[in-house]
């Protein structure tokens, strides 16, 4: 492994690790004061995590609690609360099961309790009780035509809280009268918090109007008791609830400019709102590349340029990838032939979309490797199926589950 690839792993693992969200939590849990009894509701990737911090800081004073998380994202028991594992990208039977459970929480709160209610990125898959009238399959199914058809993540969630009991303010009306106290960590672009989760404890800032265009936009199939309920106006407000956020991509973008500039590089954060196509964010990313040290006003090496965000994919193959896998290798033709340039794109929770790799790693060696390999870039993109060419050629970052979940990061570095 050259300079490069050792700096990218390190600034990899690093800004993963300053973005943690155990030591978010405590801070948040440091400045609020709780009045009654305690209770708590985890949901998303890093509800584990969030839940485990919360319980070294308050102990038994948490009475009873709810956790649910991806699949294969708990570490163990933790005391005075049930677990629950389901499914994500897509829902599942244990994700209503884990869900009625919060509500069965929730309703039995009385005006003197609080709920520590703990978000983090996933949640709208994770947390999920559909409308009645409308069943799994159904949320299943506009879940999967909305991931493949490039809507992003505010268009997704509002089709998604109005088919749902527990979104766009709902759980924090099942909640009342008592206190909510929300922590979040934030993996939508612009920290919008009726789009986090699809905002179960947030008012909903969208309309029946805007869901009727994304829902003409993408072409998507609904059937009549969805078209009704897509006619209803969801909540708009939450008088109950107080809300931090604790965690977002500007955060993890400035970590990893801290870890660059640590390594000798100048570090540039370019944007930490990135949202597009991830094949068009790979090209542009290696023609940023191509552009370092061409003139007196051009990046100069060594230099680190940084994005955060979230890039879309149309899936139009029948391959294997994720968006990070997608725009890294995207990003290696640009680059073909140089030894100056690293690329890497990376999800900070360790999962790329349906697979167990965090994104991918790219260098002027990757075509070449790919060709001897007998793969195409283009064809390999054309069938969205990054996956299997990057591991061909060790071109996959693995982390495994982060704990953390704060959007893309997509990194050059140029020595």
């Amino acid at each position: 492994m050259n300079k490069l690839h050792r700096d990218a792993q390190a600034i990899i693992q690093r800004s993963i690790e300053a973005n943690l969200p155990g030591a978010a939590v405590r801070t948040a849990l440091a400045g609020h004061t709780f009045q009654g009894e305690i209770y708590l509701v985890a949901i998303g990737k890093a509800a584990w995590t969030m839940a485990k911090a919360a319980h070294e800081e308050l102990g038994d004073r948490i009475r009873k609690g709810v956790v649910i998380t991806k699949y294969d994202h708990s570490k163990g028991p933790i005391p005075n609360m049930e677990i629950v594992e389901a499914g994500h990208p897509l829902s599942d039977e244990n994700t209503l099961r884990g869900t009625q459970l919060a509500i069965d929480l929730a309703k039995s709160l009385g005006e003197k309790d609080e709920l520590l209610f703990l978000i983090s990125g996933g949640g709208s898959a994770l947390f999920e009780l559909p409308q009645p009238g409308v069943t799994l399959d159904d949320i299943v199914d506009i879940n999967s035509q909305l991931l493949a058809s490039g809507a992003d993540i505010v268009e997704i969630n509002m089709i998604r809280k109005r088919l749902s009991s527990v979104k766009a303010g709902r759980f924090a009306q099942i909640a009342a009268p008592a206190k909510v106290f929300t922590v979040v960590l934030s993996d939508v672009l612009g920290d919008r918090l009726d789009s986090i989760a699809s905002g179960p404890a947030a008012p909903d800032l969208s309309t029946v109007a805007d869901a009727k265009r994304v829902v003409e936009k993408y072409n998507l199939k609904i059937n009549d008791t969805m078209k009704k309920l897509l006619e209803q106006e969801t909540p708009k407000s939450a008088d109950n609830v107080e809300t931090v956020i604790t965690g977002s991509v500007s955060t993890l973008c400035r970590s990893a400019a801290e870890i660059a500039k640590e390594l000798g590089y100048t570090p540039y954060i370019l944007t930490s709102n990135l949202n597009c196509e991830a094949r068009e964010a790979g090209r542009m990313a290696a023609s940023l590349a191509a552009q370092i040290n061409n003139g007196p006003h051009s990046f100069q090496a060594p230099c680190a340029l940084i994005l955060g965000g979230e890039t879309v994919v149309h899936i139009k193959g029948k391959g294997k990838g994720g968006r990070n896998q997608e725009l890294a290798l995207a990003a290696a033709e640009g680059i073909a032939g140089r030894c100056d340039v690293v690329i890497f794109s990376l999800g900070s929770d360790g999962t790329d979309g349906p697979t167990d790799a965090a994104g991918g790693i790219v260098d002027g060696n990757t075509v070449a490797k790919l060709a001897e390999k007998g793969l195409d870039i283009q064809k390999v993109l054309d069938d969205n199926d990054s996956y299997h060419a990057l591991k061909a050629i060790d071109g996959l970052i693995v982390t495994g589950p982060t704990g953390t979940n704060v959007n893309d990061i997509a990194v050059i570095l140029h020595q």
